[in-house]
């Protein structure tokens, strides 16, 4: 079975406002709301792909029943703990002023309810799939990822790692199958700037090096590059089309790669899939259909 976690989930706000203007009433041209968070984003996206998965997380209050609802009804499975205080934040996104946001801060999880995920967590196995993705709420301990990480060991779980600076460090000698930083977090990490594909490798075999088995860096308009467990390097530049959408791209990529990986168990497929349902994600409104990561995968494939 497939898993996906989210720690601090939200209900997207997503309003279109012509001419916004600050202090003053504006209404919205268009607007919809959306179930949001990295690992909830991997769930729509498996689903999308036709592969069923159950999301994990906390949720609360009216907004976490909400956000529930709309994944029962997408057909994503619901494992999500109960909080009893508080509700599931909403984040504002305005798409009419360019990277506008408003994100709220989301409920206090208690050490009770860490520990229910754990156990939840616990009780995974082998041909088990788990994709940990995001930050970590202020009321969560730092390493929640580390402790996930060393629940698991040894029990052949299948864990993707999509996180930044200390929370991947600390996960890489637990041997995570797939880790998934942009140029930019790589570059952080290092204390230096990575501009191009070429220049990303070595500092990727580093972080292989340190532990991970795969190690997957998008790029943005420059493309993407896996460095393979089989020790083969894969690249690519990025495929043809109009960005519409980033948000939900680097999540659609390793949504992408891990479908890929479970069909044919092949790193070129799987870094294919990968790409091209980050691209067909960044290419749509909202996060990309089956359809769509199929049409920009012919353009992928054809060009590595």
């Amino acid at each position: 079975m497939i898993y996906t976690v989210t720690f601090n989930p939200s209900l997207d706000y997503i309003v279109s406002v012509k001419d916004f203007k600050l202090g003053l009433t504006n209404r919205t041209e268009s607007d919809k709301l959306l179930p949001g968070g990295k690992g909830i984003n991997v769930s729509t996206v498996l689903r999308n792909l036709g592969i069923e998965s159950t999301a994990l997380g906390f949720v609360a209050g009216f907004t976490g029943d909400e956000i529930v609802r709309r994944l029962e009804q997408m057909g994503v499975k619901n494992g999500f703990l109960k909080i009893e205080d508080g509700y599931t934040r909403i984040n504002v996104k305005l798409k009419s002023v360019e990277g506008t946001e408003i994100n709220g801060c989301g409920p206090y999880i208690s050490k009770e309810k860490v520990e229910k995920l754990m156990t939840q967590l616990n009780s995974l196995g082998k041909d088990d799939v788990l994709f940990l993705s995001g930050s970590i709420p202020a009321s969560m301990p730092d390493d929640a990822y580390q402790k996930i990480m060393e629940g698991l060991k040894g029990k052949e779980v299948l864990t993707i790692v999509d996180a930044t600076q200390d929370l991947l460090l600390k996960v890489l000698p637990y041997h995570p199958f797939l880790i998934k930083p942009n140029n930019h977090e790589l570059g952080d990490i290092f204390g230096v700037k990575l501009n191009t594909r070429e220049e990303v490798v070595p500092y990727g075999k580093k972080l292989q090096e340190m532990g991970a088995q795969n190690v997957l860096i998008s790029m943005a308009g420059e493309g993407a590059v896996l460095i393979a467990a089989d020790e083969n390097i894969y690249d690519v530049s990025a495929p043809r089309g109009k960005l519409v959408n980033s948000v939900g791209a680097g999540d659609s990529m390793v949504a992408g790669f891990m479908a890929g990986w479970l069909e044919k168990k092949d790193y070129k497929h799987a870094f294919c899939m990968g790409v091209a349902a980050g691209s067909a994600s960044a290419f749509s409104e909202n996060l990309a259909t089956k359809v769509e990561v199929e049409e920009v995968y012919q353009q992928v494939i054809g060009a590595i």
